[in-house]
């Protein structure tokens, strides 16, 4: 595994726009933001000339935001790279991506929700770390929370050991301004499907679950070859479910196991569901009980803190993390090797 070279506070922080970007006042109020703060600790920003512009959801045409990242990744005065914002039309840009480009130029990437179109074919085909928990536009919140200082510790080669948090946001603050805090009105709380605790090591892959649902099976799809390499260090998979229906989540496990990701994995993370539509009743425990899960022999955790209920915490994808589960609360631990 290729981990890209950290940065200091006097690097430059390139923020893309490969997906959506800024398509209300309160968003371009935020990125404005999100600047001054990074500023504020010493970075310089580069940000794309489509921040501000946004029609149907897309920055820009696919081609066009394809060259942005293969121009970002290329740029070698930019050290690090943030994903602006999440969106739904991330992948119409992955077949115009100039892939050895990424290759031949490796540094951190980081996006959260959408992006994981992205980092996961970094990750899983071209071996290169990528982080996922933070794109730009929370560091335009009036103020951090915990998550985003861990970020900046981060990049900077400051890994520790991470603790969940003690809350999240079961609903979302009236946006007046843009720049509204987390609404943190609901008690964290890890579980484990089967049992008390979980205690478990291993390669850490995943992100948002919907979109690696749409990758499975495609070329930019290198996860069964990542879990075949990575076997004898174990396979960590974690998984962020954004809008798919319960039942849609069973079907999906399903094709994951049949087609070997679940084959070498030593444990599995859900972040808390971002939704919890059902036809048939389900709630998440019994939705991960009467899927393919229940038939294998590893610990499963659910509602941790890699949402879209925030705050999400930061993974680094294709480190060794280690991951505790008891009495409710979590901890992972990312080791780079």
């Amino acid at each position: 595994m290729k981990y890209p070279k950290f940065i200091d506070n006097n690097s430059t922080i390139g923020v893309i726009a490969p997906s959506g970007s800024a398509f209300k006042e309160t968003k371009k109020n935020k990125f404005k933001n999100a600047k001054k703060v990074l500023e504020s600790y010493g970075y310089n920003i580069v940000m794309s000339k489509n921040i501000f512009t946004c029609v149907k959801g897309r920055s820009d045409t696919a081609i066009n935001r394809a060259r942005e990242v293969e121009e970002y990744f290329n740029n070698s005065d930019i050290d690090l790279i943030l994903c602006a914002t999440g969106g739904d039309f991330l992948l119409e840009i992955l077949p115009y991506i100039d892939f050895d480009i990424i290759k031949n130029n490796p540094k951190w990437i980081s996006g959260f929700s959408d992006p994981t179109g992205l980092l996961y074919p970094i990750t899983t085909k071209l071996d290169i770390a990528t982080i996922y928990g933070q794109n730009f536009s929370p560091f335009g919140m009036e103020k951090l929370h915990k998550t985003q200082i861990d970020f900046l510790n981060m990049i900077n080669g400051k890994i520790d050991s991470y603790d969940s948090f003690d809350k999240y946001e079961d609903s979302h603050t009236k946006e007046i301004t843009g720049l509204e805090y987390y609404n943190l009105n609901k008690k964290v709380s890890w579980k484990v499907l089967k049992g008390d605790s979980a205690n478990f090591k291993g390669r850490i892959i995943g992100g948002c679950f919907d979109l690696i649902s749409n990758l499975i099976g495609t070329k930019y799809d290198g996860g069964v070859d990542f879990t075949l390499k990575y076997k004898d260090d174990g396979i960590i998979w974690y998984f962020d479910n954004c809008e798919l229906s319960l039942e849609e989540v069973i079907r999906v496990l399903w094709k994951m196991n049949e087609i070997g990701y679940f084959k070498y994995a030593t444990g599995i993370i859900f972040g808390r569901f971002g939704v919890v539509n059902s036809y048939y009743g389900y709630n998440v425990k019994t939705c991960l009980l009467d899927s393919v899960l229940n038939t294998l022999d590893i610990p499963v955790i659910y509602d941790a803190d890699i949402s879209h209920k925030s705050p999400s915490m930061n993974i680094i994808n294709g480190s060794i993390a280690y991951v505790n589960c008891k009495n409710n609360k979590g901890t992972i631990k990312f080791e780079l090797r």
